[in-house]
């Protein structure tokens, strides 16, 4: 009779230890268990123009003898428009909590330009066609891991450097149908957040951030479109899909 008791003891000590036993967190491919690291990642982008205009950007456009070309404008304004990018992740660790990282990225993502002028029918979208390569420098701090999760910051520089486009590709266009273009080279600050989730093989890590250009990103010419313009800055938001 005692060591029945005995036993229902133990096994109920047992079966609670099963009840509140945590799970193994998962090993995430041992991407933590190094300092250095490796992935790719997936990025939506969505981007447009912040845009200061010359004082006098509503008068109307004329040539060099005085031919007026484009009338007198409303406005001009930036919509927000879609790309993607592919690239791939360096990571080293410095602490438990800290690490630096490059994501060298080729990103394909137009912009738009919106003209609006006194006369609806001379209304008019510039694109502004755009092929680069980034290469930023960040600064991630991570929380500690509960379970399969744990949260981040990140923040710090990129510089992105145009590919593909000509200098001169406007040259035979009319005024009226010129380009906007701009600086093949340019510096952004960027920041943002996410977390790293964990699987058996591999660690994901959604983030999001947002990326402002530093400086004048136009390229000053003496066109309808581009001469109304003070300066260009870019604005971009990035969702990503990080596998390390």
């Amino acid at each position: 009779m005692i060591i029945n008791r005995y036993l229902i003891v133990v096994v109920l000590i047992f079966s609670s230890n099963l009840l509140l036993a945590q799970r193994v967190p998962a090993w995430g491919g041992g991407a933590d268990q190094q300092d250095l690291s490796f992935g790719f990642s997936f990025t939506y982008v969505s981007s447009d123009f912040k845009i200061v205009n010359q004082p006098y950007f509503r008068r109307p456009f004329l040539d060099e003898t005085g031919v007026q070309i484009k009338g007198p404008l409303n406005s001009i304004s930036s919509k927000s428009s879609s790309g993607f990018g592919v690239g791939f992740l360096t990571r080293y660790r410095l602490t438990e909590h800290l690490e630096v990282r490059t994501t060298p990225s080729l990103i394909f993502a137009d912009r738009y330009l919106h003209y609006s002028y006194v006369d609806p029918s001379e209304d008019v979208d510039k694109k502004v066609q755009t092929t680069s390569v980034d290469v930023p420098l960040q600064i991630k701090l991570k929380s500690d891991r509960l379970g399969d999760f744990r949260g981040y910051v990140v923040g710090g520089l990129k510089y992105s450097q145009t590919i593909g486009s000509k200098k001169n590709s406007d040259a035979n266009l009319d005024l009226s149908e010129k380009l906007v273009k701009n600086v093949s080279g340019y510096a952004s600050y960027e920041a943002g957040v996410g977390c790293d989730i964990y699987f058996e093989f591999f660690k994901l890590s959604p983030e999001i951030k947002i990326s402002n250009s530093i400086g004048n990103v136009l390229i000053s010419e003496n066109n309808p479109y581009s001469a109304p313009l003070s300066r260009l800055g870019l604005h971009t938001i990035m969702f990503s899909l990080i596998f390390e």
